[in-house]
């Protein structure tokens, strides 16, 4: 089987004890810009910020936990560093389909993300052990829920 639908390479995600002791140098290091603007998801239990580079280029996210009763506070507890690297796809619904087909495991479904507007994103472990996150392009449709129980939405 082959992907349907296009993907962009949007960011890498970087998980951080602190993003208040850590942004600035963290963009200074790279020469990029960091507008302060620290974003709260309740949903992903995290805060999050981006630091840029110029328009249209990949970014790079600093997660950090947002209390102790986040999935990410055992990854602080190890060092941090790099976590995911993420794709904005224009079908949510087809990438997951396909990351099924491959043995991929869908770690979490479709859940809108704060960061993105409420865009939904997904996450996904790949068979060699990579984190993915996949970000829709635009708002979802109702049929694409189902790819989160793995039912057919046609057979609906």
């Amino acid at each position: 089987m082959r992907v349907s639908g296009n993907s962009t390479f949007h960011h890498v995600g970087f998980v951080v004890s602190s993003i208040s002791t850590t942004a600035e140098g963290f963009a200074r290091s790279l020469g990029a810009e960091w507008n302060r603007e620290v974003i709260h998801d309740p949903l992903q239990q995290a805060r999050v910020t981006f630091i840029h580079y110029g328009l249209g280029a990949p970014v790079i996210e600093l997660v950090e936990p947002d209390t102790e009763r986040s999935p990410l506070v055992k990854f602080v507890c190890k060092g941090g560093g790099l976590h995911h690297i993420c794709y904005e796809v224009d079908s949510l619904h087809s990438r997951l389909e396909y990351c099924r087909s491959v043995g991929s495991l869908i770690v979490r479904p479709p859940l809108p993300a704060v960061a993105f507007g409420g865009r939904r994103i997904a996450w996904v472990y790949t068979k060699e052990k990579l984190l993915v996150e996949y970000l829709e392009q635009s708002p979802g449709i109702a049929s694409e829920a189902s790819v989160s129980s793995g039912t057919n939405s046609a057979s609906k």
